[in-house]
């Protein structure tokens, strides 16, 4: 009987440890497979071939296996971390604020241009064909005009627009004829230059990459207002990982060789010899962060 439980118990042991996750982080706080979560955007593909370079850099720095979790959505990206399937994340600003309401995380790196956080602008557009040619227009005429965001966790697309709607008076929910989001920048973009939206929220960088694909082309869209700079997307990392493979993952950025930082821009900027990442800090988003919680129509994403 003695050696029937013996095996018994050993048994149990085996099957727990090959039952074990790659991801599960050990005593140590290490994971047997570093996992990244990554929003996979309207061209899985193109971001896969931005990617897979930095997954393959960080997997022989590391000297461990490290995988890309492609998502749908920056919610799927948020969940991934709380539910520790990824212990690290490439977040846009607005996301970004709204994970450290729902889990523990540290940005470790972002991007730079000449040594400066790199940002980007939103900006809200209309059809280059509309009646619509300037803010005032835009007011005098919002019951009549149907309105397009791009993704409830998107700064550019969601979070800035809408904060400078409510500034002038245009509660997006009520002022409009009607309010969508269309999940995409590109899908934002193309909605606006079809016709079937009146107005369109994006950042003003999709408009390159549009073009080089033949997907718009001068005069097809005709920007009303552009914001202030946004710092961009944060390189994360859950604050349980091993603190020791965090350094080396924020070193590993930090020292990146110049052609992966090429090969990971060159889709959305011209000028990719000056990039770098530089440390992150959470207070770089503070600006953002209190325009976020100003707005009441958002305060129930953001607990």
């Amino acid at each position: 009987m003695k050696k029937l439980i013996t095996a018994f118990l050993l048994l149990t042991v085996i099957l727990s440890i090959g039952c074990k996750s790659k991801t599960a982080l050990d005593s140590n706080g290490i994971p047997q497979t570093l996992v990244i979560a990554v929003f996979g955007g309207e061209d899985p593909k193109m971001i896969k071939e931005m990617n897979i370079p930095i997954r393959d850099y960080l997997s022989k720095k590391l000297h461990m296996p490290v995988e890309m979790l492609f998502t749908t959505d920056y919610t799927a990206v948020i969940e991934a971390l709380k539910s520790k399937k990824a212990h690290m994340a490439v977040l846009s600003p607005f996301s970004y604020i709204i994970a450290t309401r729902a889990t523990q995380i540290t940005p470790i790196v972002v991007l730079a241009y000449n040594g400066v956080p790199f940002s980007y602008k939103s900006v809200l557009i209309t059809s280059g064909k509309s009646n619509i040619k300037d803010i005032a227009d835009l007011k005098a005429n919002a019951k009549k005009l149907t309105l397009c965001f791009v993704d409830p966790a998107s700064a550019s697309g969601h979070l800035i627009p809408r904060a400078y709607l409510n500034s002038i008076g245009l509660n997006p929910d009520s002022a409009f004829k009607e309010t969508m989001f269309a999940g995409g920048h590109l899908a934002s973009v193309l909605s606006v230059k079809s016709g079937k939206v009146d107005i369109g929220c994006t950042t003003s960088m999709v408009f390159d990459v549009m073009a080089d694909k033949g997907l718009i082309k001068k005069g097809d869209i005709r920007v009303l207002w552009t914001s202030p700079a946004i710092v961009s997307d944060p390189v994360v990392v859950i604050n349980d990982l091993n603190k020791d493979l965090t350094k080396k993952i924020q070193d590993a950025y930090l020292h990146m060789d110049p052609s992966i930082i090429h090969n990971y821009t060159k889709v959305y900027l011209k000028d990719t010899l000056t990039r770098s990442f530089i440390v992150g800090q959470d207070s770089m988003y503070n600006g953002l962060r209190k325009i976020a919680s100003g707005v009441k129509d958002l305060k129930q994403n953001i607990q």
